[in-house]
């Protein structure tokens, strides 16, 4: 049974539509992230998921039970805020308790619950320390322990990293997704960054101006993108327009830049004008290459150079390997036969 079902649900906030009869399900266990740019409907879909938004239509349905009209206290969802939301005043224990508000317990069972939810998030024996006194990526597990001491249905985090230093935010990344797989609950996250969300997410939900794009897995979205929309968000692109060569199973080759390219494509038919838009490694420097251009700016990017090249009438980003060109120079580059992907043009 999908734990989340999210049936054509809809918001709008006076005459702003923020979500736009958006249908998705979250498998028992999943981690599903809901990402998107500022203003694109991800964090009101987590706010009627948690019932503190009320839809304008549609439902929504936790393992089976349809929560439309039900309050958000009695949703049984744990949510992590993005500023954690913490009282200063209180110790990590007493926090963690505040989650355990409402639940008939004695206090030796509270306690209990307590300290075996903190031992979830390795934080044992914390129970006295103030929360003021730890670092940026504990609070978060106090935040999280909180969360999860009532023993939801599902786990909702909005941001959950956006507080931390990059240093910090990469490794409680790897922290927090590790900590979300031994538990194993069902999770929803916000996020408006992609690697948070292909790092933590079994699947990513790709919002842009209220509406679901696509959803899928990682390598789904930038390996196979369902819309221009999509592939300009996941990943760098270049534009350049192209003509549908011919369409095999395997692909939908494209003429472009002089050349032919293997492209993913959808509903496209021979000799379609059609935008394509190349992922830096849809290129490749050969020699013999039939695609010629110069070399107009250079990125050392670790493991790579990023190369920005002009080609006839664009300049198209390029993966190379460090220092193979400097600007400049003339290029030969060939297509590497992935990372391209072509898209209908309107008439």
């Amino acid at each position: 049974m999908d734990t989340v079902v999210v049936d054509r649900i809809a918001k709008r906030f006076d005459e702003t539509v923020v979500v736009r009869e958006i249908s998705l399900t979250v498998a028992e266990g999943e981690v599903l992230a809901l990402l998107g740019p500022s203003g694109s409907g991800k964090t009101t879909m987590l706010r009627l998921i948690a019932g503190f938004e009320t839809a304008d239509a549609g439902r929504i349905l936790l393992s089976g039970r349809d929560v439309t009209g039900v309050s958000a206290v009695d949703r049984r969802c744990g949510m992590v805020f993005q500023h954690y939301a913490l009282f200063p005043h209180l110790t990590v224990g007493e926090n963690v308790a505040y989650g355990l508000a409402g639940r008939r317990m004695d206090a030796a069972a509270r306690a209990a619950r307590v300290t075996e939810t903190l031992a979830l998030v390795d934080l044992q024996g914390y129970e006295s320390r103030a929360v003021t006194a730890l670092s940026g990526g504990q609070q978060q597990r106090v935040a999280l322990a909180r969360a999860l001491a009532p023993e939801p249905t599902v786990l909702l985090l909005d941001e959950p990293l956006s507080n931390l230093d990059p240093t910090l935010r990469e490794r409680t990344r790897r922290e927090l997704r590790d900590l979300i797989r031994r538990i194993g609950i069902t999770t929803v996250l916000v996020t408006h960054e992609q690697e948070e969300a292909f790092e933590l997410a079994d699947r990513v939900a790709l919002l842009l101006d209220g509406m679901l794009e696509q959803v899928g897995t990682p390598e789904a979205l930038y390996g196979d993108p369902a819309t221009a929309a999509v592939a300009d968000f996941i990943g760098r692109v270049t534009h350049v327009p192209g003509i549908v060569d011919s369409i095999t199973d395997r692909a939908t080759v494209v003429r472009a830049l002089g050349t032919t390219l293997q492209a993913t494509g959808r509903g496209l038919e021979v000799g379609a004008r059609v935008d394509v838009l190349l992922r830096p490694e849809a290129l490749v420097i050969d020699p013999a290459g039939p695609i010629v251009g110069t070399v107009e700016h250079r990125r050392f990017v670790g493991a790579h150079d990023l190369l920005v090249v002009a080609c006839e009438n664009v300049r198209v980003e390029v993966l190379a390997d460090p220092m193979s060109a400097v600007v400049g120079t003339t290029v030969h580059l060939s297509p590497s036969g992935v990372g391209a992907h072509a898209f209908g043009t309107p008439a």
